[in-house]
């Protein structure tokens, strides 16, 4: 299974949406995300990884602030708040879902 960024990005401009699922597999989503000016989110159901395809911007974390840029990897558990904020026009990022709802437990 392959999944390219450049066509990824050309099917969020068809539809018109910020976001898009590409693939599932059981508790696995993936998905691409291009908000524009603003990241409207609520905190998910299950945990989440971004990896940045373009851009810079800040990362809110449950109240902590980071800065990010391409290639970077940030992970959210299930049910906390964050945002992408200050975003460059370029920004876009995979959206990785998986496990149960209320995320997996630290070992």
């Amino acid at each position: 299974m392959q999944i390219n960024k450049n066509q990824a990005l050309a099917q969020l401009s068809l539809n018109r949406s910020p976001f898009n699922t590409l693939f599932e597999h059981g508790t696995l989503s993936v998905e691409i995300y291009k908000p524009e000016e603003v990241d409207l989110q609520q905190p998910h159901e299950k945990d989440e990884v971004y990896i940045i395809i373009a851009g810079s911007g800040e990362f809110l974390n449950d109240g902590q602030r980071t800065t990010f840029e391409q290639g970077d990897f940030l992970f959210v558990p299930a049910g906390i708040e964050h945002r992408f904020e200050n975003f460059s026009a370029d920004f876009s990022t995979w959206v990785i879902f998986y496990g149960p709802d209320g995320g997996e437990k630290a070992l």
